[in-house]
This record gives C-alpha cells, structure tokens and sequence, in this order.
C-alpha cells in the first residue's frame, strides 16, 4: 500500500504501475470534496516518492467513476470575492497539475460517469479509456458556470477548439461513441474487459510503444491554431451561442472568451485565465439561481425517494378517458415499463388514444431514441378496452375523463365499485377540488389528485395533490408511479388551482389588468419573453386554450373573489365570447398557420386590437419595467399565499413546480429565490405601488414581516 486515505487509495501492482482509486467512504458516489481533493493531493506525494512506480493507473471502485464537484460544498466558497475563488481554484489546480505532471505515464479507466470535475481529472492524464457503459462531459454551464480545474483548457487541446466548444457550452454528457470520434477518449472498452486492457495499453506507454510525452506536451501548450483560424473559431461561436441564449445566460459565452484568451498561452497561464473566469461566472444571479435548482431538485429527489419506504409498487395501472391526455399517460407508463389499461366510453376515444401513443412512440425511432423493436413492446404494455372487466388487479389508475366536477364524481364512484380495496385512484385534474370529488367515495383514504401537463411526455412536472382524508400510503404509491413514469413530482395540499395554476392565474389576471388599462398585448408579450418566459401571456393562453383558460379562471374566481374575480370584462372574455380558442381552432390572440414541418405558426391579426376596443382604456404606453411588475407581483405574491398556508412544503418545491410546470426561467431560479434577488423590503416596496390595484398587488403580513427582519426564502 503506497497510500490509504478516506476516499483514495494507492497500492502497486503488476508491472510496476500505482493504481490509484477512488472510493469515497460512507457514500455511494465517488465526487470531489474537500476531503477527496486532500486525498488526492496526498496521494500524488506519496506516488511522487517512491521509485518503483514505473505508470499510474486511475481507477474507481464504485459503479461511476467522478459524478463531478460537490456543489452543496463548494457552493460556500461562492460567498467570497472573485479575487479569493479564483485563487481557491487555482489552490485546486495544483493538485491536477502534478498528476498531469508525474515523471511516468498516466492512465484513467473510466467506469460509470465522469462529469464535471471528474472528467477534468480523466484530462489531467496521458491517456484515457472508457467503458462501452460511460459517459463523459463538462456540464458546468448547466450551473451557471463553466469548467474550473482545467476543462477549458485541456479539452481544446485535446480534441480541438470547435469539438470543446461545443462540449461545454452544450453541457451534455456524451457517449463513448461520440467520446471516441472525437478524440475526448482513446480507446472504448467492453465493461468486463476495461481493467484488464487498461493496465495492457499503460504498460505499452511505459514500453516506449505510446509516445506519452508528446500528448501530454500538446496539451500544456499553446493552442494549435493560427491568429485567423482562433478569430473563426471563437467569434463565429460567441455568435451562435450569444442568439441561443439570448443573453440570459452568460456561462458559455464567459467560457469561449476564457478559451479563446488562453489560447495563446501554456498551461499554467491558461489555468489562470480560466480561475478568472470560473470566479467570475460564481458571482452572477444566473449561477446563484441555477445552483439554487439544482439544489432543490436534489431536495425533490430525497423527498420521493423517503415515499419509497412508504408506497406501494405500481405493477399495472389503467388511465380512464383515452384520447391526446389519455393517450399520453398511457405512453409514458408504458415507455417507461409499466403495462397500462387504457378505457373509453367508445371506439373513437381510444383510436385517439392509441393513435397519438403510436406517433409519439414513432418519433422516438425516427430519431433513433428507440428501436423498432422496443416501440412494438412498449404498444403491447397498453391494453386498450371500453369495460371494467380487468380492473380487477389494478394498482394505480389515473381518471383523464372531461373537466367537469359532475361528470368525473360519476365516473369515480362508478370506477371505485370495479377496483380492488387498496386499489389506488387518482384524477388528473388541474382546477377542480380533491376534497369535493371525494365527498361520494367509500374510500377516500385511496384518492388523490395526479395532475400532469400537457403535453404528457414533455413536461417534466407531475403534481400530487393530497386530499383531507388521502392517506400518507396512497400520497407515497402516486409518487413512486410518477417517478417511475420518468416524471418529477412535487406533492401539495389541496386548493382550487393546487400549486401551478393557482400561481398561473394571478399572472394571467395581471395580464388582463395591464390591457384593459390599455397596454398593447403583443409588447406585454414580447417584454415577458425578454424576461426570460419562453412565450408571453397571451401567446400562451392561445397555446393553452382559450376555453380551458376561461374555464379554469372561473374556478379560481369562485375560489379566491377577494382578488381573482376580475370587476371588468377581460381580453380573455372577449376571445372566449368570439370562439377564438388559441391554437386549438387556429385563430386567438394570434391567428395560426401550418408551417413546413406541420406545426402551427403564430401570425399577428392586426383585427384583434378592433376587436378588444370595446374593454380596452384609451391605448397608452407602459414601460418594460411596468408590465414585469405588474405581471410578477400577483404570482409573486401568491407563491407566498401558497407557501404559508402550507400548499405546498417548502419555497424549493414552489420554485421547481414552476419552473417545471409552467417554464419560468430557470436563470432566475423561480419566484422565490426572484424575491430574495430584487430583495423582500424592496419587492415590498414595489407592490405598494400598485396598491390601487387591488388585493392582487397586496403583500402579506408575513411578507411585510420578513421585509422589515431583513428575511429571505433561500437565506
């Protein structure tokens, strides 16, 4: 044994080579803290001091290799100035430098993942393997920062500025396949063969058959690219990153300029660069609040995995009410594994259901995501039927049946006399009251509310809505479905609107208010696009629907009158009173056009604005800073509303539901951590503004209390 520490070890081996592993104590991931850099750093002395060792051989002695830096360690080191993480970086580097520097060849066999930091370390050696399972990747700027312990620098040397480039301003983890093409890896290994020629191809580099030198002097050198060919290179892609991001996310243009400056420089020139870069983009609201998600998605995680303990498996499930929702559940269960029932009153309401299961099943093998093969296994795990005859052995079902408390209490009450006793029963409302369609169930202690988005199989979000009397069991079985449907779910408590649309609405009503008062719809649209949402308000209640959006604001304004119920008539009333519906008839705020790739387009109908005359205030001009207050105090406040009347958990929850339900931007990290950036006495401040407004624009007494303690959600 050369050394022994808490998360490395090494111990020699064959043929003079030090296999150097990591295997971090009392966790089942191997990942770099503070104690597995020390570690590292040690154990390069103690292979640095001892003469036998002729080549060193990197390992892990977990299923993944390096799953990247610990961020909810390393994340405290953000607190300081630039000046002191940049040099904390360069502290780090130190320790990569002297494995990149070891007087015999170096080699990572790379099992599992290695990501992020992890990878940085696989780049630091010689030479690298992967197994035929592995994947690799920078994914940096998918916290708002980019790569710090050698990434931006090595990797271009590696496998060139345009292949690195795109490596870290995509983020992705890449397979061997590509890993290889490019240069990123030398050589991909079957899984049960990957030690064993490993240590064959190091012992070649220490044979003098690999010419070890000259790759590692490649990469502690100067990039290999000309004054003109860097300009091409670097500009063209800050170009194309700058209109993909649209501004609002400064990592990946921040590491093609620390790129493209290091590019002229040796190594450790060109770490210097990067530790400036790296401790710049660690200051930025945008890295505070994607940390701050995934901060919160890793709390969502152990929140669903704790219900684990609880649930029950779901080994068949059944959806009620096929057609594009039905069908769409139906898929994602069955993608996933879970065979499903799916049942209709008739033959046309399944047809559409299998129909839009078997298209985007289809997509899949057209873009080679799933083969042929897969895609008739996956069909055959849904079942289609118009009787209750196999309820029987039913685990989980989800009610996808019409909008309407009536007709869903009589399609419950009928479900629940054809299911088993501990059978669990949820319905995928979005508006109406758990507690209100339990009132008629025998067994109200199985039902619950299982909330999807549409579409099904692209929104992440699944909301698990827990009546008065579901019971804890029933709460943790939805949520263990849902995540095995591949979906996040986020538990709430009962509420017209649950968490997404009680928030939506106020938004929504927000939107209403600056119209009629005379704002032009399409610049309101535009300025909350610039902030950040991918589709403006009233774009997206054209996307939505009309007739779902005025159905579900009638719901909430019977729930919340004091502030939802609107005293004058809307935009929305307008388009719903005309039957323009959104996208769904092709004509709404917007009227639509089929484009090449037969998805509805948006086209500006300059009648609209004659057909809103008649609510509309004499047309003024509202400043970009107006219409986002005036469209994010009401959700804003009502995130609050939710949180202290115990909706939902916790303020990372609230954030995550809307970030993943209705896609506010993620570089702002959702409403609350929104707050906490423009500052609770100030966003206080704000609101006051607008008191005449109304009691949508009024802050709460908890929220004047934490204005006035100098409180935040996220501290």
């Amino acid at each position: 044994m050369i050394y022994e520490g808490k998360a490395i070890t090494v111990n020699l081996i064959e043929g003079g080579i030090a296999e150097l592993k990591f295997d971090l104590q009392d966790d089942s991931v191997n990942k770099f803290n503070r104690v597995t850099l020390e570690d590292l750093q040690a154990a390069v002395a103690a292979v640095q001091g001892n003469a036998d060792v002729k080549g060193v051989l990197v390992t892990s002695g977990k299923d993944v290799f390096i799953v990247g830096a610990d961020i909810t360690e390393f994340g405290e080191a953000f607190k300081n100035s630039e000046e002191e993480i940049a040099a904390w970086v360069a502290e780090a580097n130190v320790v990569f430098n002297a494995i990149e520097d070891l007087p015999v060849p170096t080699l990572t066999a790379i099992k599992g993942i290695a990501l992020g930091g992890g990878f940085e370390m696989c780049l630091s050696t010689d030479l690298r393997v992967m197994s035929e399972a592995a994947k690799v990747g920078l994914p940096e700027v998918k916290l708002g920062l980019m790569p710090g312990f050698g990434g931006t620098v090595r990797l271009p040397r590696v496998i060139g500025a345009d292949n690195a480039i795109e490596w870290i301003c995509m983020g992705g983890e890449n397979k061997p396949e590509k890993a290889l093409k490019d240069g990123a890896v030398d050589a991909v290994i079957a899984a049960d063969k990957l030690r064993e020629q490993s240590i064959a191809m190091l012992q070649s580099a220490i044979n003098g058959e690999i010419n070890w030198q000259a790759r590692r002097e490649e990469k502690k050198s100067k990039l290999k690219l000309n004054a003109m060919e860097q300009m091409m290179v670097f500009e063209t892609a800050k170009g194309f990153v700058a209109g993909q991001t649209k501004g609002h996310y400064p990592a990946p243009i921040q590491a093609i300029k620390s790129m493209q400056k290091a590019a002229n420089f040796d190594r450790d020139k060109a770490l210097d660069v990067e530790a400036k870069g790296f401790a710049k983009l660690a200051k930025t609201s945008e890295s505070n609040a994607l940390i701050g998600l995934f901060i919160n998605d890793q709390l969502l995680k152990k929140k669903a995995k704790d219900y684990d303990k609880q649930a029950k498996d779901t080994n068949k499930a059944a959806v009620l009410g096929a057609g594009i929702m039905g069908g769409g559940i139906a898929y994602q269960s069955a993608l996933k594994g879970t065979p499903i029932l799916m049942k209709d009153i008739n033959e046309a309401g399944i047809q559409l259901g299998l129909d839009e299961a078997n298209k985007l099943l289809a997509k899949r093998v057209e873009k080679k995501k799933m083969k042929a093969a897969k895609m008739g296994e996956a069909l055959n795990r849904i079942r289609p039927t118009l009787s209750y005859g196999d309820f029987g052995d039913v685990d989980t079902v989800v009610e996808a049946v019409v909008e309407n408390p009536k007709v869903k209490k009589m399609v419950l009450a009928e479900l629940e006399d054809q299911v088993s006793e501990d059978t669990i029963i949820t319905s995928n409302t979005s508006t109406i009251s758990i507690d209100l369609l339990a009132e008629d169930l025998k067994r109200p202690e199985n039902f619950l509310g299982m909330h999807f988005f549409n579409p099904v199989h692209m929104m992440p979000l699944v909301e698990v809505i827990r009546g008065k009397k579901t019971s804890e069991e029933a709460v943790a079985t939805v949520v263990s479905y849902a995540k095995k449907m591949g979906k996040t779910p986020i538990v709430v408590n009962d509420c017209p609107g649950f968490l997404v649309n009680r928030v939506l609405f106020p938004y929504f009503a927000g939107f209403a208010g600056l119209v009629n008062h005379g704002a032009d719809f399409q610049k309101v649209d535009k300025v909350m696009e610039k902030f950040g949402f991918p589709m403006g308000p009233a774009y997206l209640l054209d996307v939505v629907g009309i007739d779902t959006g005025h159905h579900a604001n009638e719901v909430m304004a019977e729930g919340f009158p004091d502030r939802m119920k609107a005293d004058f008539k809307t935009a929305m009333d307008v388009m719903y009173e005309l039957e323009r519906y959104g996208q769904k008839n092709s004509k709404g705020f917007y009227v639509y056009e089929t484009d090449k790739k037969g998805k509805p387009k948006k086209v500006v109908d300059e009648a609209v604005y004659d057909l809103l005359k008649p609510i509309v205030a004499e047309t003024r001009e509202f400043t970009d800073e107006e219409i986002i207050e005036r469209m994010m105090i009401p959700m804003c406040i009502e995130v609050a509303r939710c949180i202290e009347e115990g909706i939902v958990d916790t303020p990372n929850e609230a954030d995550m539901g809307l970030i993943f339900g209705i896609g506010f931007p993620p570089f702002r990290g959702g409403a609350c951590r929104y707050m906490d950036s423009v500052g609770m006495a100030k966003f206080v401040e704000i609101c006051d503004k607008y008191a005449e407004l109304g009691n949508l624009y009024k802050p709460t007494d908890r929220m004047r209390e934490m204005a006035a303690n100098g409180e935040s959600y996220f501290g």
